[in-house]
């Protein structure tokens, strides 16, 4: 079930091509808990030249793309609306699988804290039902400057 498309998901966020990367959002409750979608496609920009031969998303976006699901998140969440979410912070990043073109990634991502404008999110992506990374990120939300 999709809860949000693409064109809904830029109006949260000021990701564009070819930096957004979340395709759509499957389940979303504020205040808790997202899960959303990334389809790997071999015409990424980033598997040209990403291990040749071999192709696979560098963690670092992995990384990008659970912060793109984190910041739909927060911003849908009430006191967060109408603002823009950085992150403060990435805390215990593991890497245990490789994501390869063709993969459909799906991103969970919980709201454990808040306090103020700050807070923290446990976040998982996985393929296929097999965990790909987990991360920690810590997060600000300031206004929308604009």
């Amino acid at each position: 079930m999709c809860v949000l498309q693409a064109a809904e998901i830029q109006q949260l966020i000021p990701n564009r091509f070819p930096i957004c990367y979340i395709d759509q959002v499957d389940e979303l409750v504020p205040d808790q808990r997202i899960v959303a979608t990334k389809n790997v496609t071999i015409n990424e920009d980033f598997l040209q030249g990403y291990f040749p031969g071999r192709p696979e998303m560098p963690g670092t976006l992995i990384v990008e793309t659970l912060a793109q699901a984190a910041s739909i998140l927060i911003l849908k969440s009430p006191q967060f609306a109408q603002r823009t979410a950085y992150i403060g912070s990435i805390r215990n990043a593991i890497f245990h699988n490789r994501v390869r073109p063709g993969a459909r990634l799906r991103l969970e991502v919980e709201l454990t804290k808040v306090k103020a404008n700050m807070g923290i999110v446990a976040t998982k992506a996985s393929v296929d039902g097999e965990v790909v990374c987990t991360v920690e990120l810590h997060f600000v939300v300031q206004p929308t400057v604009g």
